[in-house]
């Protein structure tokens, strides 16, 4: 099963604690040079980017990045992330940002994932806000309607972390919640996870960590909330950040070992897409973990992974026009 593969391309990202913003601009031009060519001769690559919403309150953080529709072009679209940042857990707002979001951006859209980490309950994170879970299920029912009656064919799902906690109550809350217009809305389930980064792992261990987290999340956490194995899986956010403590070297290592378990088990999983986070460097001479997931430094000159991930996506990407991850979705 040949995969979609997508990338982050903005410099700004969120830690467990707050906003991480980069210490050097956006330059469209330079991400553009970089897209092309890690997209190579593949049909598309989805440009992954970020629209908080709060109705009551600023959110905190901006869109991200701030223009991605100057990114695309080659056949590239958006795969777009609605997060619920609404304090009070007020939905009428939301389904109508939603809704609108389809409106304005449908033609550019691959995919559109309403809320971010809903299962994660951390202050960035929508898992830590009232109401998240209706906010999800209303908002994947609002955002397919929305692309049908514009004849939009976009892939509308959401997102997740690994479940280590046998005692979760995420996904059996879902299943209360999942009805049937909800299953029948929903095109893709992902996956963030980063391997190796909050819990090192021996280099021998790595892939067969992977395909558990993976194979966990379609066998064991989807099924709690009744999402049959015709739903895709994706991994929507991956990455390994460099370092003093974490060579270059080990980053290009541990993209092709992620990127190869994934694409073996794609057809056993039913997993459609990958997507790398990130594209740049925050900050490439900070010390925090979150300052250096980027292929290519603040400076946007590239680091072993980079050419890594052109070869995979080269290697590994549907070259086929019009068969990105949102195609065939009505057709389930």
């Amino acid at each position: 099963m040949a995969l979609t593969f997508g990338i982050y391309p903005g410099g700004i990202l969120g830690d467990e604690t707050g906003i991480v913003r980069p210490v050097r601009p956006d330059l469209p031009d330079r991400v553009t040079e970089a897209l092309d060519t890690l997209q190579g001769p593949a049909a598309t690559l989805s440009v992954r980017a970020y629209r908080p919403f709060a109705a009551t309150v600023p959110p905190q953080e901006p869109p991200a990045p701030a223009d991605p529709l100057v990114l695309l072009g080659r056949g590239r679209k958006l795969d777009l992330v609605l997060s619920f940042r609404e304090p009070s857990g007020r939905l009428d707002e939301w389904l109508e940002f939603v809704r609108e979001t389809v409106r304005t951006h449908g033609p550019h859209l691959a995919s559109l994932q309403i809320c971010e980490e809903p299962n994660m309950d951390l202050p960035v994170l929508d898992g830590s806000v009232p109401n998240v879970l209706n906010a999800l299920v209303r908002g994947v029912v609002a955002a397919k309607e929305e692309a049908r009656a514009l004849g939009h064919p976009v892939a509308v799902g959401f997102n997740a972390v690994p479940t280590f906690d046998p005692a979760d109550t995420f996904w059996p809350e879902l299943a209360a919640r999942a009805d049937a217009r909800f299953l029948a809305s929903l095109d893709y389930v992902g996956l963030d996870f980063f391997p190796d980064v909050f819990r090192p792992l021996p280099a021998d261990r790595l892939a067969d960590a992977v395909a558990g987290v993976l194979t966990a999340f379609r066998r064991t956490d989807l099924p709690k909330a009744g999402i049959p194995d015709s739903v895709p899986i994706r991994v929507c956010e991956n990455g390994w950040p460099t370092g003093a403590a974490r060579p270059e070297r080990r980053q290009a290592e541990v993209l092709t070992c992620v990127v190869r378990t994934v694409a073996a088990l794609a057809d056993e999983l039913h997993i459609d897409g990958y997507a790398f986070f990130a594209l740049r460097d925050a900050d490439s001479r900070g010390e925090g973990i979150f300052h250096r997931f980027g292929l290519l430094y603040d400076d946007y000159t590239p680091k072993p992974a980079f050419e890594t991930y052109r070869r995979l996506i080269g290697e590994l990407a549907d070259r086929r026009p019009g068969r990105g991850p949102d195609s065939g979705s009505d057709d389930r």
